[in-house]
């Protein structure tokens, strides 16, 4: 399709992530290298990390088994899209990474996240694509290995309150549903309502009959949303070989099994990690996840409830189901695809069944993972390399005119709006709006008052220096209203501050975390991912402005 916005490159401006204030201590300290920090991981997130890594690097995943069950899969999502269009098949590249997992010398990047209805919010996009910049980036460091981009699908999340809305254009589309059990397994049906909203905010010009062909499809062709969602994702992102996993699956549980039975009868994870979070915690780090004593949900047929152990039984909260140890212990043996875990499980069943060496998230899942790596010891799975995913501002052409005009570089965009306002107002106004100069002249002034009071009488001194930090204090207040008179004289361009900002950073919070990708797809479609994989850097570890040109 060739009716959209083109451009042949983005211009991009790269600020460190302490400086845009939006992420956490933690993380930046992650980044930083502190050495507080260092045994809660195995490898820095550096090539050279990487080359530690890959020397001893133990894969336990059954290379055959994970090949022949994405095969199937896929051939599900093959079956139904061949239905409406006869010739659709999956893209080349895509059935080339899977065959190349039953290869000694692949590894996996991966990077996880929720089936947000619409891929949810940008940071969404940002995930996958870091993940395939970071693939091609280590096969050029590494020649004699593959490394395959892999998203992996939360499909067994229940939390779907979390993932039944997106937010385009600043209106909300929201999937009014009441639904329970893991997310993978809803049904779509229900969806037309939402997909017609979706579909009205992405319009009939440029690319926006592209992506309203795609939901539609994923939407109304699939009985689960793991299914819909692959479908989606595969769309956008099979062509740079991404595969996609689906772990709610038995054969693949049957894998896990050994390690789910040992948890839920031992609590090793419960134990480790408690005793890491202490350490955290000692270290001012925030907790992002606290362990239970059983870190498995019971799933079977729309229920996903929590397992616990009481009366010196196993039990399945707001269910009927109970078991002995020994029942425990036949239920996993006979159906492992019905206990499904949690969070601070779920990354160690990863770990099982991929041959992965990479894991991309947000800052608080690279928080949070710090809090597993003893559980890892404990099992004795390899520790893969934390990567901070990406993360980046677009700005179209449009507001990058109305940002040069008013003479604001990147780093600007991310303070505050009433001090960019007032550093803005100190630099283009005629007026001398501080009284810094006046200041230290009454400071000069006051120290002549305080050395004649203190010749008259000693205990005058603080009496003088109150006085002088009342007048310091009614100093500061006037200048604020000086600021504030001269806002007044600029209230135009000062509203062009507040149209900026309220673009950009929707709810004064990052762009990647409200908006969905939607209608930066109708202006530029692929390209803008293009784009993103172009200019997205995973070890440098910036945060990329990403501006039209």
């Amino acid at each position: 399709m060739s009716n959209g916005f083109t451009f042949d490159v983005m211009d991009v401006a790269c600020i460190s992530y302490k400086d845009t204030g939006f992420f956490s201590s933690t993380v930046t300290d992650y980044l930083d290298n502190l050495p507080e920090l260092r045994q809660f991981y195995n490898h820095r997130p550096t090539l050279d990390g990487f080359a530690s890594f890959l020397q001893h690097k133990k894969v336990i995943a059954d290379r055959e088994l994970l090949a022949d069950i994405l095969d199937d899969q896929y051939q599900l999502i093959d079956k139904y899209a061949r239905i409406w269009d006869p010739g659709f098949s999956i893209p080349q590249p895509v059935k080339q990474n899977i065959e190349s997992l039953r290869l000694p010398n692949t590894y996996t990047i991966t990077t996880g996240h929720q089936l947000n209805i619409f891929a949810g919010p940008l940071y969404f996009i940002y995930k996958i694509v870091t993940a395939i910049k970071l693939a091609r980036q280590l096969k050029e460091r590494f020649p004699d290995k593959n490394f395959v981009p892999v998203y992996w699908m939360a499909s067994e999340d229940h939390d779907f309150a979390e993932i039944s809305y997106t937010t385009i254009g600043g209106k909300k589309v929201h999937w009014w549903l009441e639904a329970s059990g893991a997310t993978g397994r809803i049904h779509p049906e229900t969806m037309r309502q939402a997909l017609n909203q979706y579909k009205g905010v992405l319009g009939m010009e440029h690319y926006g009959p592209e992506l309203a062909a795609i939901v539609e499809t994923a939407y109304t062709q699939f009985d689960r949303l793991a299914d819909a969602t692959r479908y989606m994702v595969n769309a956008l992102f099979g062509r740079y070989g991404l595969v996609i996993v689906d772990a709610d699956n038995q054969r693949l549980k049957q894998q896990f099994a050994p390690i789910i039975t040992q948890d839920i009868i031992e609590q090793n994870s419960f134990k480790n990690i408690s005793v890491t979070n202490e350490k955290l915690s000692g270290l001012g780090v925030h907790i992002q996840v606290n362990p239970r004593e059983i870190n498995f949900f019971y799933m079977k047929g729309n229920s996903r409830e929590r397992l616990v152990f009481e009366d010196n039984s196993y039990k399945v909260l707001n269910t009927e189901f109970s078991f002995t140890e020994t029942e425990l212990r036949q239920e996993i043996t006979a159906h492992p695809e019905r206990f499904s875990p949690n969070v601070v499980m779920r990354p160690l069943y990863q770990e099982c069944i991929l041959p992965n060496v990479a894991y991309i998230g947000g800052g608080a899942e690279v928080v949070y993972w710090l809090e597993l790596k003893s559980t890892f010891e404990h099992y004795k799975v390899d520790f893969p390399v934390l990567i901070l995913r990406n993360s980046g501002l677009v700005i179209r052409k449009e507001t990058a005119s109305k940002i040069k005009k008013m003479d604001l570089i990147a780093a600007d965009l991310f303070k505050p709006t009433d001090t960019l306002k007032n550093s803005w107002i100190k630099r283009h106004s005629t007026h001398t709006l501080n009284l810094q100069d006046e200041w230290h002249h009454l400071q000069a002034a006051f120290e002549r008052i305080k050395w004649r009071a203190a010749k008259i009488d000693p205990t005058l001194a603080p009496a003088t220096e109150a006085v002088q930090a009342r007048l310091k204090k009614a100093m500061a207040n006037l200048e604020k209203k000086l600021i504030k008179a001269e806002k007044r004289n600029y209230q135009t361009r000062l509203e062009q501050i507040d149209q900026i900002k309220n673009e950009l950073f929707p709810k004064e919070s990052l762009q990647e975390r409200n908006e969905n990708f939607g209608l930066l797809y109708v202006r530029w479609g692929q390209s803008f991912i293009d784009e993103l994989i172009r200019n997205f850097e995973p070890l440098d570890f910036k945060f990329s402005v990403l501006t039209e040109n």
